[in-house]
């Protein structure tokens, strides 16, 4: 229940932030000086943050939680292109997050050794439990975002992304109690313990003071292990909504 009011209470934070964002007028010439965006989009600055993020599996994975907490760095590369809404500049960056974790149901599995030829029987281990929570570290090594630079207080932004997790245990726990199915027990139903992370998202910057801003993020992760297990079970869809505060340099 506490994971899920602080998943409810990102969720209407962000929502909130990324509307404010999305309409905001562009600066007039008269009040550019003004702008908390104009301080750092006139240059190439270094962005460095901290950030908490949480989310929950979408279509089959909608029993499937997350959440994790970790940091930011970016570098601004280009200088201010384009004009009107869609003026911008493009950034490069690296998010990590050294305390990562997915809370996923609890069931039994069993493990079979090959069928003895005399017999016709597998050998196969009590039933023991798998699920439950997995702890591990994420790291998105490439990021790449468009901030649009147009307001005054709000920057959002849109992004592409590509990264991996690791693992305490193979990820997804998959199989059931079902000796007579050799593709549900045994060797045939690991995973991996690494994962790739491919996501898209949209969020924002909100300036509470010069080259200080509160973030607000929501995030499309896909996680598979690109078959590097017996099975890729993976989470085909995760919606992640993330917080958090960044300094400007």
């Amino acid at each position: 229940m506490m994971r899920i009011r602080i998943l409810c209470g990102i969720v209407a934070v962000t929502s909130m932030a990324v509307s404010g964002a999305l309409t905001a007028q562009a600066p007039s010439a008269t009040t550019q000086a003004d702008s908390l965006v104009a301080a750092v989009s006139n240059t190439t600055p270094w962005e460095y943050g901290a950030l908490i993020q949480g989310g929950v599996g979408l279509e089959e994975r909608t029993d499937f939680g997350f959440f994790m907490v970790g940091g930011h760095l970016g570098k601004v590369l280009t200088p201010q292109l384009g004009s009107g809404a869609l003026r911008g500049n493009l950034e490069y960056s690296v998010e990590v997050f050294p305390f990562w974790q997915s809370y996923t149901p609890k069931f039994q599995r069993i493990s079979c050794g090959p069928i003895n030829p005399v017999t016709s029987l597998a050998q196969c281990s009590a039933p023991y439990t798998v699920g439950g929570t997995f702890t591990g570290v994420s790291v998105t090594p490439i990021q790449v975002r468009w901030n649009f630079t147009h307001g005054k207080r709000f920057m959002p932004w849109i992004q592409a992304a590509g990264g991996v997790v690791w693992t305490n245990h193979k990820y997804p726990a998959v199989g059931d109690l079902n000796p007579d199915d050799p593709t549900q027990t045994g060797p045939a139903a690991d995973t991996s313990v690494w994962n790739f992370t491919p996501q898209g998202g949209i969020g924002a910057h909100y300036f509470l003071k010069p080259r200080r801003s509160m973030d607000f993020s929501i995030n499309a992760v896909h996680i598979s292990s690109a078959s590097l297990g017996d099975k890729n079970p993976g989470v085909n869809v995760s919606l992640q909504m993330s917080i958090g505060y960044t300094w400007w340099k």
